[in-house]
């Protein structure tokens, strides 16, 4: 029972394994931009009293593992971080100061899956996506030649 959060009347723990995009699945997500935005979506999932506990950024999407309290729905706690950091990517990248209007980074779905018991395998599949990306882009080069 240690792995369980506590709320003021309830015992719970709620995992994800989020992935979401940034808009037309641009390679875009490497550098700065990389850097700051792993520091960024811990900020936020703060504010909103979730635990960010495995994460890996991709050059065209993100993997999440994340705690979301039950009594906050998976799509404000997603739609929170997606919304917050593409203000804030477009602050610090676009400078912008206001007037976002039009700014889209991110596409509109992501896919969600609860973890369930099987966190550990969930949390490798994180760890290790980088080399299976670069193992299926390989295998793509070698087909068209």
């Amino acid at each position: 029972m240690n792995d369980y959060r506590s709320l003021s009347h309830t015992k719970w723990e709620c995992k994800y394994h989020i992935v979401f995009i940034p808009k037309y699945r641009r390679k875009i997500l490497y550098g700065g931009i990389k850097m700051h935005l792993g520091v960024i979506f811990h900020d936020l999932s703060r504010q909103k009293e979730c635990v960010i506990e495995e994460d890996h950024i991709m050059p065209d999407h993100v993997h999440m593992l994340i705690s979301i309290p039950p009594k906050l729905k998976v799509s404000e706690a997603v739609g929170f971080l997606k919304g917050k950091s593409a203000i804030q990517i477009a602050r610090q990248f676009m400078n912008r100061e206001r007037n976002f209007t039009g700014c889209h980074f991110w596409a509109r779905g992501y896919f969600v899956t609860t973890v369930g018991h099987n966190e550990d395998a969930v949390k490798k599949y994180i760890q290790e996506q980088e080399q299976r990306d670069k193992v299926s882009d390989q295998f793509a080069l070698n087909l068209t030649k």
